[in-house]
């Protein structure tokens, strides 16, 4: 079986950037797991693993754009802290990933300076502006659940994950 639409795939994997520092890795029990072909994991990444079959090994990539976008330093902002979740009364840490309500709605971001009114947040991604260097084995290939389908994503190795 190869990777194609509407097939579940799991893989391990490690990530490291251009200069080849690791910045996230499965484990051997725990692979990653996506619905193929249902936008469940970045575009050009998913274009890559398709044809690849159990046991194929890829190294596989994807500059910034590609992958979570160039920084942005207007995504760069003051915030008060009673606008960040759970943030008031609560000493915030440089790092912290929070979630800011905003006019647009709840938003992700990291804190880079905070104090007792005010923080200094980072909306970009955490990877946003860097290049992604995947190494990736293909450990499963299965059809999907129908259940997986209506859902437009896999429901993971051991069943229903959300």
């Amino acid at each position: 079986m190869i990777i194609e639409k509407d097939k579940v795939v799991s893989f391990q994997y490690i990530l490291s950037d251009s200069e080849g520092h690791q910045v996230d890795a499965s484990t051997e029990t725990t692979p990653m797991c996506y619905l193929h072909g249902h936008s469940n994991i970045l575009p050009k990444l998913e274009q890559a693993l398709a044809g690849a079959a159990v046991g194929d090994q890829l190294s596989i990539t994807l500059e910034a754009v590609d992958a979570y976008g160039p920084y942005k330093e207007s995504l760069i902002s003051r915030v008060a802290v009673k606008a960040i979740r759970g943030g008031k009364g609560k000493r915030l840490q440089p790092g912290t990933q929070v979630y800011i309500d905003t006019e647009q709605g709840e938003k992700v971001a990291t804190v880079i300076k905070a104090g007792k009114f005010q923080a200094t947040v980072d909306g970009n991604h955490p990877l946003a502006g860097r290049t992604l260097c995947f190494s990736i084995t293909v450990s499963d290939i299965r059809e999907a659940h129908e259940e997986e389908l209506s859902h437009g994503h896999a429901h993971g190795v051991g069943g229903h994950q959300h």
